[in-house]
């Protein structure tokens, strides 16, 4: 990212977790309270473990904030790790008296292998504790704070799940909003009535049939001592054209995106629009034809290309959807090898969820609404929230009729 950068530090059942955003400019109305709504949504969802009720993730916010607004210096965050008292021994920070067993069994799927191998360990809780997807709750921390910058400007991130295991959703962005204009008043309720529908959902599902075989298929995986995985829908509403560019290869907002969705943990692909459907039909079938109306500006017939087309928002809405596989750490442990030994032995079995994809979505509404952040920031540039409402407001003066 360009003008935001945000950094996270603190392991899984460290003392907690730390995030530091920096490029929030100044006078963004901020507060705990703001941030705590996204961290609670983390930890939703029917088949999440033991440890999410343990953790009731709370942020303090150490600097970059006074008397409510943000001062355009770094915003720093603290949450605390509720479960630490039960782990001082085994993450303590000096050598403890009493050895504590090394684990030497890495997980198929999981960092542990190639980590161990990389920094040179011999105990694969060196690498499990950081590379464990507790990370991802300071994510969503410093992506609250982003969210907060694009409600600003009337842009509006929402996620919902798509699939579990193959079961699919009636419901995609695509077929609400084709041959409508996002900007319709009374759309934009309805598409808000929806996702609130969602948020009341055990698995963030707009589909409650399909939510229904979704949850049977979850507890068939748990008597089995298995995981699943799924794909998840993110959309962003109120994008103008412009955000992103074609002019380099870095600087493009699906690739952008891409990158940052794939470093979530778990995540094995990211499809923009029709995704991988545009290699099924020709060209005539794909590309959104372009209509204008006085008052209305320009529109889509449709949005295969999900909201970008040439690197660049459209000002339709951004449609992604995020694949998520089965989490690597099973029940019943898959085999593995010993490191010490170099003998067979079953994979090391750490405490864990069955299904994770409501979670996982909140994690991708974060690093979204980051990246549209950044590129919100380039675009309009500013080192305070009213220096950018100012540039914002002369874009009401663009050309062609926008």
């Amino acid at each position: 990212m360009e003008k935001l950068r945000f950094l996270t530090a603190g392991e899984s059942h460290g003392q907690g977790l730390v995030a530091i955003l920096e490029g929030i400019p100044a006078g963004l109305r901020l507060s705990a309270a703001d941030i705590a709504p996204d961290l609670k949504r983390r930890q939703r969802g029917y088949g999440r473990g033991g440890r999410m009720q343990i953790e009731k993730d709370t942020v303090r916010i150490l600097s970059g904030v006074r008397y409510g607004k943000t001062l355009g210096s770094p915003i720093a965050m603290f949450m605390e790790n509720l479960d630490w008292p039960n782990w001082t021994a085994k993450m303590a920070l000096e050598e403890p008296v009493e050895p504590v067993a090394a684990l030497h069994m890495p997980r198929p799927g999981h960092a542990d292998l190639a980590g161990m191998i990389k920094y040179r360990q011999e105990d694969l809780r060196n690498i499990l504790e950081r590379s464990s997807a507790r990370e991802t709750a300071a994510r969503v921390a410093a992506g609250a704070v982003a969210r907060r910058l694009l409600a600003a400007f009337g842009i509006e991130v929402y996620s919902h799940v798509l699939s579990i295991r193959g079961i699919q959703g009636g419901i995609t962005a695509a077929g609400f909003f084709k041959g409508r204009t996002s900007r319709d008043p009374e759309l934009l309720a309805s598409w808000r009535a929806l996702m609130e529908r969602v948020e009341s959902s055990p698995l963030a599902c707009a589909d409650a049939e399909a939510e229904t075989e979704m949850i049977a298929a979850i507890d068939g995986a748990r008597e089995k001592g298995d995981t699943l995985g799924g794909v998840i829908e993110i959309v962003a509403l109120g994008l103008f054209p412009g955000l992103g560019s074609h002019v380099h290869w870095d600087r493009r907002l699906d690739g952008l995106l891409a990158g940052a969705l794939m470093s979530i943990p778990a995540i094995k692909g990211v499809e923009v629009g029709l995704g991988l459907g545009v290699t099924l039909k020709p060209g005539s079938q794909i590309h959104d034809e372009i209509f204008h109306e006085p008052g209305q500006g320009f529109y889509r017939g449709g949005n295969n290309a999900g909201g970008i087309e040439g690197g660049m928002s459209n000002g339709e809405p951004l449609s992604l959807r995020v694949h998520m596989k089965p989490l690597p750490t099973l029940a019943r442990p898959l085999r593995s090898v010993d490191v010490a030994t170099l003998q067979p032995q079953s994979a090391h079995h750490e405490r864990a969820d069955v299904c994770a994809v409501p979670a996982a979505a909140v994690v991708a509404e974060a690093m979204t609404a980051l990246v549209l952040a950044d590129a919100l920031c380039v675009k309009l540039g500013g080192d305070s929230i009213s220096e950018m409402q100012q540039h914002y407001a002369s874009l009401a003066h663009v050309p062609l009729g926008w």
